[in-house]
């Protein structure tokens, strides 16, 4: 029997696109190796990227201004929230939805899908949300966090720079995520931004350790650890493919979910959402990851002291703007113009480096 569509993948991305899907009254069958596998990693978002069909349930906690430190503190005025996670997976149910718990092992241009037991699967459309795999090659975000109790009145740090995690200032940077996840629990979580390599989960490990000693912040060995490893590259912009698979991962910030989720409707619906000025925007924010990547580590707090000092709505076009062409270019034009010349010419070369590469 044949499928309006199939979704190869029920992670976050695959499982947003199913449900929708099924909501528009599509025929759909979803294909997993684990459907039933739940979900771990802390996901966050900015209020205004999410749609307006995913119930509030879905969110754990919500900060209307949290907090930036480069070498200052900056209190961003964008509502930032954190899901919970469990509700969020059971909010994008498969009902409605074909699931065949079996591994794919190919994806046919004729629309069909062959899997690991030898089924073949068929639908008008098939749409690849597995995920992207590691490589060499691949800039990653990795990251070690501890599940703790919240401290009395602490803030919402979305990027914390500040030198206290033990590394010296010429070690490849890492910065301190810390966020409420409903009730009386806080996740701290020392994070590389985007390396090649990235740091390794130990090291981040005893930076955290170091840092949380520096603040008075106390901790053992029965909290829980979160461990994040991904490649924030590899993604390429196609119809066929959604989620990181299909390039929503924003390169030089790694957040996709909530891309996904705003994405899931018009996919369900047949659009397209590589428009010309989609894929632009993909270019300059590559742009972007390289440009991070090349800065010296000590750099880097100012570098993001300035892309906090940019407008507010520069700021959100280039973390959301996924078809904002003008207003991504803005923004990276002016926080070009606010960094010294030691750095532009960093920024140059990188960039440079980019343009032949894709070549």
């Amino acid at each position: 029997m044949s499928a309006d569509l199939i979704v190869c993948g029920l992670g976050p991305a695959g499982r947003a696109l199913a449900h929708r899907a099924a909501m528009h009254g599509l025929t759909v069958t979803a294909v997993d190796p684990h459907p039933g596998h739940r979900w771990t990693a802390t996901y966050g978002a900015w209020a205004d990227e999410l749609p307006d069909w995913l119930p509030e349930r879905v969110v754990a906690a919500r900060d209307p201004r949290p907090t930036a430190w480069g070498t200052r503190r900056r209190v961003l005025s964008r509502e930032y929230l954190v899901f919970d996670t469990a509700a969020l997976q059971d909010a994008l149910t498969s009902g409605g939805v074909h699931v065949v718990a079996d591994r794919v092992v190919a994806v046919e241009p004729t629309g069909r899908v062959r899997t690991g037991s030898g089924k073949v699967l068929r639908a008008d459309r098939v749409v690849d949300a597995r995920g992207l795999a590691r490589g060499p090659r691949r800039a990653e975000q990795t990251a070690y966090g501890l599940v703790l109790p919240r401290p009395h009145e602490a803030p919402t740090l979305f990027m914390d720079w500040r030198r206290d995690n033990g590394a010296s200032a010429a070690e490849p940077p890492s910065f301190l995520y810390a966020i409420p996840l409903g009730g009386d629990r806080m996740l701290f979580e020392e994070t590389c931004l985007a390396g090649l390599p990235a740091l390794g989960i130990d090291r981040l490990r005893r930076r955290l350790e170091h840092r949380l000693r520096c603040r008075g912040i106390a901790f053992d060995g029965s909290a829980p650890v979160e461990r994040v490893r991904f490649p924030v590259e590899g993604g390429r912009p196609r119809d066929s493919a959604f989620g990181a698979a299909g390039a929503l991962v924003h390169p030089a910030t790694g957040y996709g979910v909530a891309a996904a989720l705003a994405a899931a409707d018009p996919v369900a619906r047949g659009h397209s959402l590589w428009p010309v000025s989609a894929r632009m925007v993909h270019t300059l924010r590559l742009a972007g990851l390289r440009a991070l990547l090349a800065l010296p580590p000590h750099e880097l707090p100012a570098f993001f002291d300035a892309f906090f000092a940019l407008p507010e709505p520069l700021q959100r076009a280039y973390l959301s703007g996924r078809t904002d062409v003008r207003g991504t270019a803005a923004a990276m034009g002016l926080l070009f113009r606010e960094l010294p010349w030691p750095l532009r010419r960093i920024l140059v070369a990188a960039s440079a480096g980019l343009t032949r590469a894709q070549r």
